[in-house]
């Protein structure tokens, strides 16, 4: 038996290790500290001296790692520099994160400060790490569709003295509100719309006239005023706005920062092969095209395409485009958005086809305007249905994000000896039901809740 001192021990429960292939039918963690000592299988005696977990019937699995998430920083919001979210929204969108077993998380806005990072609300167990898009293309891109939340240090910053003061990525380049992306048709879209007409429209609308008025990758220099007028009958918008006018205000919506987030793409790149960092970039179809030409100009830039699963891509274009950027060394990352369990825009096409067709290497949720659906409700679905392997789909979100993203996190992803001891338990019948989640070691959510302060101070020996 391990002579080292036990704080926790996890006992009776299936472990899921996160390097992909590794599968305990009935095993125990050992936790000491911080860390984790040892992974026995099989039945061992309960240690008397130590917190004891019973994970009988349950998954225990590495805390989840989210490569790709907004909305959990202070400071500027988005590709676009937005105003930054309330705290109270801020400790909501971590919440979320954390009940849905994910330990570590790096957010991908890209224009905040790490002074402003660290006000994340209320010391949340939540481990945030930051990205940085400080180049001048993304920061003009930015100001041409939004920009209320910068100020003069933001727009002085660079991406050297972010480096310098943390920051664990560069990205996002590009952003659905810089892009024509999903942020244009839940919320620039349907907001320019309102105040010209006082009539708000469903996202699904305008993302089906922004593609009548641009193409699906912006690239449409007339509008196609047939399928905007279709778009119309039957809408109350018909009887305020006539088709030409509605696809002006479209294209003075979408397009002022198309050209300057494409170039802020190709600053980013260039800045991953200076510094050797992970870069995120968003790939849609107004970008896959450029994306590709970077791996040609800027071989040493260690490019990820962020939702490759992006709805504007037709589901055959998906794999293409995913296999294409594969081959010339980009990692594919796909996202939950809101296309699991929600569907109110997004439906689980692309990524299925992704997954089928084994072209996935991480799996984020992105922020899909605050709809999000958790990681494990995808690795959920994808065992279910039969797509993947359970130790393959865990890993997704564990052990390959840690090996994509190592300056995020190379100490965690996985469960064995000498790791940070981030630990997702959940519902062996239904993944996406977290029971316990354990960071660094502490038991920071129990039986589905979040403890706070003076529980995680006082916490029962046994659970």
């Amino acid at each position: 038996m391990i002579k080292q001192r036990l704080d926790t021990v996890i006992v009776n429960g299936r472990i899921v290790t996160g390097d992909g292939v590794t599968e305990i039918e009935t095993g125990n963690v050992l936790i000491g500290g911080q860390a984790i000592v040892d992974v026995i299988a099989g039945v061992i005696d309960r240690p008397t001296n130590a917190q004891v977990i019973d994970a009988t019937g349950c998954t225990i699995l590495p805390g989840i790692m989210n490569g790709h998430a907004h909305g959990c920083a202070v400071g500027p919001t988005m590709p676009s520099g937005s105003r930054p979210f309330a705290p109270s929204d801020i400790e909501y969108h971590l919440n979320r994160h954390l009940l849905s077993g994910t330990t570590t998380l790096l957010n991908v806005c890209g224009l905040a400060l790490m002074d402003e990072i660290a006000m994340t609300p209320n010391d949340h167990p939540l481990e945030v790490a930051v990205s940085t898009a400080h180049t001048p293309a993304n920061l003009a891109a930015a100001i041409a569709i939004d920009g209320a939340g910068l100020g003069g240090r933001h727009h002085k910053m660079t991406i050297e003295a972010m480096i310098k003061a943390g920051a664990k990525a560069l990205g996002e380049a590009g952003g659905g509100q810089t892009l024509g992306g999903g942020a244009q048709d839940y919320r620039f879209i349907p907001d320019a719309i309102h105040e010209a007409t006082a009539i708000r429209i469903h996202p699904n609308l305008a993302r089906a006239l922004k593609e009548a008025v641009v193409g699906r990758k912006l690239d449409h220099p007339i509008a196609d005023l047939t399928a905007v007028d279709h778009l119309l009958q039957g809408s109350v918008l018909r009887s305020v706005i006539d088709a030409p006018a509605l696809a002006d205000l479209v294209r003075a919506t979408v397009m002022p920062p198309v050209s300057l987030s494409l170039q802020g793409l190709v600053e980013i790149a260039e800045a991953s092969s200076r510094f050797g960092l992970p870069a995120i970039f968003h790939n849609a179809t107004p970008t896959a095209d450029t994306l590709m030409s970077l791996t040609v100009t800027h071989p040493k830039a260690r490019m990820i395409a962020a939702h490759s699963n992006h709805p504007s891509f037709e589901p055959e274009e998906c794999v293409s485009v995913a296999r294409a950027l594969r081959s010339s060394g980009v990692t594919i990352d796909v996202s939950t958005l809101d296309c699991i369990s929600t569907r109110w825009r997004n439906q689980p096409t692309n990524l299925d086809r992704l997954v089928s067709e084994g072209l996935v290497d991480t799996l984020s949720t992105d922020f899909a305007g605050g709809d999000w659906d958790s990681i494990l409700e995808a690795i959920n679905r994808m065992v279910r249905l039969g797509q993947s392997s359970l130790a393959q789909a865990v890993a997704l979100a564990t052990g390959n994000v840690a090996s994509a993203l190592p300056e995020l996190a190379s100490d965690r992803g996985l469960i064995a000896s000498g790791r940070l001891a981030d630990i997702a338990i959940v519902e062996g019948h239904n993944l996406s039901r977290v029971r316990h989640v354990i960071k660094k070691g502490r038991v920071v959510v129990c039986n589905g809740a979040i403890c706070d302060r003076f529980q995680r101070r006082q916490q029962r020996r046994s659970i």
